[in-house]
C-alpha cells in the first residue's frame, strides 16, 4: 500500500474517532480533600502584652465536594490548651480524611481551625488586657477572612463554633458572645464548673509553692523571664492571664490567687467564676438565643470532670429557647476526639446519629 493511502486510512478511522470524544460530556474530576493555609497579620492581636506572634496560620480543610458553585457551612475550630492549627498542618492526612468522612457520612462542611496560643499556652479564646484580643482575632478577624475567600451557605446553620477541653470552653463563650454570629456551638468537654474542674489544679504544690515575686518576675513588661517548668503552674498563669487581668493601663499583668503571705484569695477566685460558662448561664437566661443549638457533652471517665461541667450547664439551658443537648461517651477526656466531634456536629446539623458510635 502506498504511503499516501495508508495516511488516508488513518485518517478515515481517527478523525471520527476524535469527533465523538469531543461530543462527550465532561465530567468533572472528583478531587480529594484538600487543606489550604490562611496566613496573615493580625491587628487584633497587634502589641500584644505577651509579645507573641501577631502573624499566625489558620488551617482550611476542604472536602472534595466544595467548589466554587456549592456554598458549604463552616465549622469554625478550638483546639484545646497547648493545641493549635500548626498540629493540625502537621497531621493533614488524619484531618482531611476526617473532613472527607464528615462530607461522606453527615454533610459537607469547611472545617478551620486556628491557633489561640500565648506564652503561657492558651488564651482561652477571651479578650484580657493581660494576654490581647483573642475573641477578636476568632470572630472579627479569622471569619471575615475565611469568608472573603470561601463561599458560606445562606442556609442554616451557617457556622459552628466548636472546641474541646479549654476550646469547647471558648466555643461555649465565643457562642454566648457572638450568638448572630455562630449558629450552632460544640462543646466537648469545656472548662465549666471550676469548683470542681479548675480549684483542684490551683491547690496543687506547683501552684501554691509559688511565691507572690515570682508570679510577679513574670509579668515583667519585657517577658523575658523564661516560663516555669512545673505544668500546673503554667497552666494556673494562662487561666489569671485570661480571667483576672489588673486593667487597661496594666497590660500584662493580672491577679494571683495568693497573696504575699501565701493565703487564697477568694475576691480573685470570683473573678474566675464570673468566666465559668455554668455561672454566666445560671445568671443570664438569655445567654444562648432562640436561634442556636447547643451541644454539650464530656465522657463518662473525663479526670477534669467536664462531663459534670457540662452536664450542669444542659440542666440549666434545657428549658430555655436555644435547641440543646447532652451527651455523655464512654472514655476518657481526650479519648476519640474526631468521633465525638462529628457526632456533635451530626446533632448540630440535623443529621442521624445511629452510626456515628
Amino acid at each position: 500500500m502506498a504511503a499516501a493511502d495508508r495516511r488516508r486510512t488513518i485518517l478515515d478511522v481517527v478523525v471520527p474517532l476524535l469527533a465523538a470524544l469531543l461530543l462527550l460530556p465532561v465530567v468533572p474530576g472528583h478531587a480529594g480533600p484538600r487543606l489550604d493555609v490562611l496566613e496573615f497579620p493580625s491587628r487584633a492581636l497587634k502589641n500584644n502584652p505577651l509579645h507573641d506572634p501577631v502573624v499566625r496560620k489558620v488551617a482550611i480543610f476542604l472536602p472534595a465536594q466544595y467548589d466554587s458553585n456549592h456554598p458549604l457551612p463552616i465549622v469554625y475550630y478550638l483546639p484545646g490548651f497547648g493545641g493549635s492549627s500548626e498540629s493540625f498542618i502537621k497531621d493533614a492526612g488524619k484531618w482531611e480524611a476526617f473532613t472527607q468522612r464528615l462530607a461522606d457520612e453527615v454533610t459537607p462542611v469547611l472545617f478551620v481551625v486556628v491557633d489561640g496560643r500565648n506564652r503561657w499556652g492558651g488564651s482561652q479564646y477571651l479578650n484580657s488586657p493581660a494576654q490581647g484580643n483573642y475573641a477578636d482575632y476568632v470572630c472579627k478577624e479569622i471569619v471575615q477572612r475565611v469568608e472573603k475567600r470561601y463561599l458560606i451557605t445562606s442556609g442554616k446553620p451557617r457556622r459552628i463554633i466548636a472546641g474541646h477541653s479549654s476550646g469547647g470552653f471558648g466555643a461555649l463563650r465565643l457562642g454566648m458572645y457572638r450568638p448572630k454570629l455562630f449558629d450552632g456551638v460544640v462543646a466537648l468537654s469545656p472548662d465549666s464548673d471550676f469548683p470542681i474542674s479548675h480549684l483542684p489544679l490551683v491547690k496543687r504544690p506547683g501552684v501554691t509553692n509559688a511565691s507572690l515575686a515570682e508570679i510577679q518576675s513574670y509579668m515583667a513588661a519585657d517577658m523575658k523571664s523564661p516560663r516555669p517548668k512545673n505544668g500546673d503552674l503554667i497552666y494556673a498563669l494562662a487561666l489569671s492571664a485570661a480571667y483576672a487581668p489588673v486593667g487597661r493601663r496594666h497590660p500584662g499583668q493580672f491577679e494571683w490567687l495568693y497573696d504575699a503571705k501565701g493565703r487564697f484569695r477568694d475576691d480573685v477566685w470570683q473573678r474566675w467564676l464570673d468566666n465559668d460558662p455554668l455561672t454566666i448561664v445560671q445568671r443570664h437566661r438569655h445567654a444562648f438565643r432562640a436561634s442556636q443549638s447547643v451541644y454539650l457533652e464530656g465522657p463518662t471517665q473525663d479526670h477534669y470532670l467536664a462531663n459534670i461541667g457540662a452536664r450542669r450547664i444542659y440542666e440549666v439551658i434545657r428549658d430555655r429557647p436555644a435547641r440543646c443537648t447532652f451527651y455523655e461517651p464512654p472514655g476518657k477526656h481526650g479519648d476519640h476526639l474526631q468521633t465525638r466531634l462529628q457526632r456533635g456536629l451530626a446533632w448540630i446539623l440535623n443529621r442521624p446519629l445511629e452510626d456515628i458510635k
